[in-house]
């Protein structure tokens, strides 16, 4: 959410803006929020002044009964009375105006960083930076179920019929790799200096609106029912509400976290036949990194984040690429952002393993986060977020990069202490057609 007083002093950059992220709907907002505000601060100030006026009239009262004139003090008195019922009035109008101005503007969306490509959707994208080499072996890939099923490694139909589409079981040697790249990413993390944290798993309404846009909730979020409960779509969610309504100190920052959690989403819209397998569900496990840091300081933070995601891809011997999203491919609150794209060798591209967002002050204004500092008073501090790794999507990549002619799947260096020493997984069945 942007402040009120960049809207109210430059409209022009604000609808600039909205332009850039071709979300020409939202224009006129931008003046019915500055007409809003106009008519806030009015009665802002006709408040004030009838306080002033009543605390006036209040400390005469006490004059006039000490001089021995009562009915003048009477008089004074009906006066304080009548300017707090219209006080009242005052003060309920304040809050409508307050609620209707914010609820306008957590839809404009954040202003963006100069350096994002201008386009309409994903397909204007740019492609950054490729790390590894991408290679396609001389044997056909099979789909990445095919590949887990040839270790008994999945059963999609019995999750059908337990928890419906989009749910799975793994099992064996799969479920293994999936806990040991978890724990991996984990100590990988805090090997780059970040705090590890098991957050909650459930959040309250404040934070979901704290955190995310509103198109964002409506197609992510699982709401508890009967309660002011969301299942968290991400652990970022519930790691950034941590810091809600609370001043840092400037000396404990930057805050640099990471975090484990399972993943809720409802992910409206999935379709095609990638979506197929395990691609795209409605629950994972992650491990995610976040900062909390001085505005000045995000940017720089912003790389070293999706530098982690490469460099963590990088030991398990997987190619990636870093993919610069557009203006129409960026959230509401986000002011910059990047998706790692890990190489399909089965599918011959890249595909998305990971997002790495700077926020700006949007979500510290939303929950009320603030840095307290000696010289620069106090002020809202800058969020970050990105991903480090999300099975079972990353398991993908993973079994379609280390796969072998004869279907087995070789296992990195570095992950083979999380995998009881083990170099090498063979299959129970085969499932490489020659």
């Amino acid at each position: 959410m942007l402040d009120i007083k960049f809207v109210r002093e430059n409209p022009d950059v604000v609808k600039e803006n909205i332009r850039k992220k071709f979300q020409d709907e939202k224009l006129p907002l931008v003046d019915e929020c500055i007409a809003l505000d106009t008519e806030l601060r009015g009665v802002q100030q006709e408040a004030d002044e009838l306080r002033a006026r009543r605390n006036r009239i209040s400390k005469e009262i006490g004059a006039l009964m000490a001089k021995g004139l009562k009915e003048e003090a009477e008089k004074a008195k009906a006066e304080v009375s009548k300017d707090g019922a219209l006080l009242d009035e005052l003060s309920a109008k304040q809050n409508e105006l307050s609620e209707k101005l914010t609820a306008k503007m957590m839809i404009i969306p954040n202003i963006i960083d100069p350096s994002v490509p201008i386009g309409r959707d994903d397909s204007f994208n740019v492609e950054v930076q490729r790390f590894g080499e991408p290679l396609v072996p001389d044997f056909e890939v099979p789909y990445h179920t095919d590949i887990m099923e040839s270790f008994g490694g999945i059963d999609m139909d019995a999750a059908g019929r337990v928890a419906g589409n989009g749910f799975y079981y793994l099992i064996g040697d799969i479920a293994r790799l999936h806990e040991a790249v978890i724990a991996y990413a984990r100590d990988f993390m805090i090997d780059r200096g970040f705090t590890y944290c098991i957050p909650p798993y459930m959040i309250r309404s404040k934070v979901v609106t704290g955190v995310m846009s509103f198109a964002e909730m409506d197609a992510m979020m699982y709401k508890i029912e009967g309660e002011d409960l969301y299942l968290i779509g991400t652990s970022e969610h519930s790691m950034i509400g941590r810091f809600i309504e609370q001043t840092i100190p400037e000396e404990q920052l930057p805050i640099t976290m990471t975090s484990y959690s399972p993943c809720f989403r409802k992910e409206k819209g999935a379709h095609g036949i990638e979506e197929r397998g395990v691609y795209r569900i409605h629950q994972f496990e992650k491990q995610e990194m976040i900062v909390v840091c001085e505005p000045e300081d995000s940017m720089k933070w912003y790389d070293v984040l999706w530098k982690n995601t490469v460099d963590f891809f990088r030991t398990l011997d997987i190619p990636v690429r870093q993919l610069e999203c557009c203006s129409g491919d960026l959230a509401d609150l986000k002011v910059k952002s990047c998706d790692v794209e890990a190489w399909s060798p089965r599918q011959k591209k890249y595909f998305e393993v990971g997002s790495c967002s700077n926020l700006g002050d949007a979500q510290a204004r939303r929950l009320k986060i603030r840095i307290k500092s000696k010289e620069k008073g106090n002020h809202l501090a800058h969020t970050l977020n990105n991903t480090c790794v999300a099975p079972p999507r990353m398991l993908i990549a993973f079994l379609e990069n280390n796969l072998q002619e004869d279907g087995s799947v070789k296992i990195p260096e570095v992950l083979r202490p999380y995998m009881g020493g083990k170099d090498i997984l063979i299959p129970k069945y085969n499932s490489i057609k020659k």
